[in-house]
């Protein structure tokens, strides 16, 4: 009698500590289904917004940064760059170190958080003018591209994009 009583105890606690971990993992499982991660492993912590970029770039060609921001357009071929919202009305490209990795397609307005480095580049016509057509733009809105643009771009090693 004393081993059945003894093992109905132990039995008891084995399923109450397998119940409590089930429930542990399952929320780190939702969690963990709320980021994507492409490229290179990187945090969220210590990223700045994006829209302080240009501010923190002032006197420099490039930088090392982690940012945070709101992506505004993605490659419609293959997620192989995307825009963001860098403030007064303007926006960077980003591409992917090495061509390494790509974004979903439908990750335009999805918070994002990216590291790497951010640099002044200028982007010729006919570059302008490929980008506009992977974004899907219509012939008239390409023709319209005449002019190289002078801007911020970014390359990064990594990425986290908020579901």
């Amino acid at each position: 009698m004393k081993k059945l009583v003894f093992l109905s105890v132990i039995g008891a606690f084995l399923l109450s500590a397998c119940g409590d971990n089930k429930e542990v993992k399952n929320e780190t499982a939702a969690a963990d289904t709320s980021l994507q991660y492409f490229g290179d492993s990187i945090t969220q912590e210590g990223a700045i917004p994006s829209t302080e970029l240009a501010a923190k770039m002032q006197g420099q060609d490039s930088m090392k940064v982690k940012l945070t921001g709101t992506i505004t357009e993605v490659c419609q071929k293959k997620g192989c760059w995307m825009t963001m919202n860098i403030g007064n009305d303007k926006t960077m490209q980003v591409k992917f170190k090495d061509y390494a990795f790509f974004v979903p397609k439908d990750a335009s307005g999805k918070t994002v958080f990216l590291e790497g480095v951010a640099f002044t580049d200028t982007t010729s016509v006919a570059e302008l003018q490929h980008y506009a057509e992977d974004g899907g733009k219509s012939k008239e809105e390409i023709a319209k591209i005449t002019e190289p643009e002078i801007s911020i771009s970014f390359e990064a090693s990594g990425v986290i994009l908020k579901k």
